[in-house]
């Protein structure tokens, strides 16, 4: 499937990522699913690198998330590898999956001469059908032969599925007057709502830090980013977010906040990246919610008006309707006190005190609607704290995507 590329998408195309030394890449056409483009993709790692993740929360997870969840945080000493595949999720399918995922992982660990408990795999696309992992291992030699430093374009284009552009961050931090280096590629487009966004994603830095560390950094990070995110409420099978650190920069950075800071901007990036990317999206919506009397009060309300099809429709029409603002707050089970709340589109104040605000004039919101990029704020006026989260519209384009899928 071709679609156009979102107009919501960062201008200039994909950046130029800096190399992480210690990682490598390549990728290669399987014919997983899809003809004429790449499809599988592989990361060399170096001996020595420490992988940390977080998982999907779905009751139905992927034969390759449940391998990749038993194998964190074991030994590092050896090297290590991330195969991934699109077109065929390998979820939903039985003892195949799980036999899938050994054949994947031991021929990768033959080709790179490293334990198979160091391969972790990956699968994103359709729900339900066996994966043909066959057409996967006949190439592993050919990706092992391939691998790149400078490479990871490639990989961020083969991991894409019904995304209409490959997504990709980085950020580097001085410490103690050296330089670590962070960067990070994403695919994720549809079926994405929180635990923790269905997305796959992966992230290399050559930072020296521990596994205990370095996934309590990830965690505070995901929470912070891509569970903030949201484009249609379905949480997938398959969501997967590797972190690696390779420590070839010699730079400790346990306990160290520039780093930890810099992490969670480059998930912040492609977080927001997989947001611009939604199906059918025409515009990038920011739903603030201040006021409440708990974080997860105010997160919960944020979220129902961030999926809430009423307002997401009404944010493609263009159509300031804060009534289906009204109504997300009510349904969320949040603590609400309709007399209290006030709401913004943008800058303009549409309701407060449980009504029309005075003195409010439509076609000021309105005007705010027709932007690329709307806010979307409401104050629950019985707290004191606050939740942001992103989202994007929904537009008949979602359907048509969704609808045709398999075809």
């Amino acid at each position: 499937m071709s679609m156009p590329v979102s107009p919501l998408a960062p201008k200039g195309g994909f950046p130029n990522l800096p190399v992480v030394d210690g990682a490598r890449f390549a990728a290669v056409e399987a014919g997983v699913r899809y003809s004429g483009r790449t499809d599988v993709t592989l990361v060399e790692l170096c001996p020595g690198t420490v992988i940390a993740g977080t998982f999907t929360r779905s009751k139905t997870r992927s034969a390759p998330v449940l391998d990749c969840r038993a194998k964190l945080g074991g030994a590092s000493e050896s090297g290590a590898a991330i195969l991934v595949n699109s077109g065929n999720s390998n979820a939903f399918t039985g003892i195949k999956g799980v036999e899938a995922v050994r054949a994947i992982t031991s021929e990768t660990a033959k080709a790179l001469s490293i334990p198979e408990a160091r391969v972790f795999t990956a699968s994103t696309g359709v729900i339900g059908e066996p994966l043909a992992h066959d057409r996967i291992t006949a190439v592993i030699e050919t990706l092992a032969d391939t691998l790149q430093p400078n490479a990871i374009a490639d990989a961020a284009q083969a991991i894409m599925t019904t995304d209409t552009y490959p997504k990709g961050a980085s950020q580097q931090v001085e410490i103690d007057g050296k330089t670590v280096t962070i960067t990070g590629i994403a695919k994720g487009s549809g079926m994405i709502a929180p635990d923790m966004a269905t997305m796959l994603v992966y992230v290399f830095t050559d930072a020296l830090i521990g596994f205990d560390a370095l996934q309590s950094m990830v965690t505070q990070g995901c929470d912070s980013t891509f569970n903030c995110i949201t484009v249609d409420s379905d949480t997938s099978t398959s969501d997967t977010l590797l972190v690696a650190a390779t420590g070839r920069s010699g730079v400790d950075v346990t306990g160290v906040s520039s780093f930890e800071h810099a992490l969670t901007q480059v998930m912040d990036d492609l977080a927001k990246q997989v947001v611009r990317d939604g199906e059918g999206a025409s515009k990038f919506v920011t739903v603030n919610v201040t006021g409440a009397v708990s974080h997860a009060d105010a997160h919960r309300v944020a979220m129902s008006i961030a999926n809430s099809p009423l307002v997401k429709t009404a944010v493609a029409g263009e159509d300031p309707n804060w009534g289906r603002v009204v109504m997300a707050v009510g349904k969320s089970g949040a603590e609400a006190d309709r007399d209290r709340l006030s709401i913004r589109f943008g800058d303009v104040l549409v309701a407060e005190n449980g009504q029309v605000a005075e003195g409010y004039v439509e076609a000021e919101a309105a005007a705010h609607m027709t932007q690329d990029e709307v806010t979307i704020s409401v104050d629950l006026g019985l707290g004191s704290d606050a939740a942001t989260v992103f989202t994007c519209d929904l537009t008949a384009q979602y359907i048509s995507i969704n609808a045709d899928y398999r075809s």
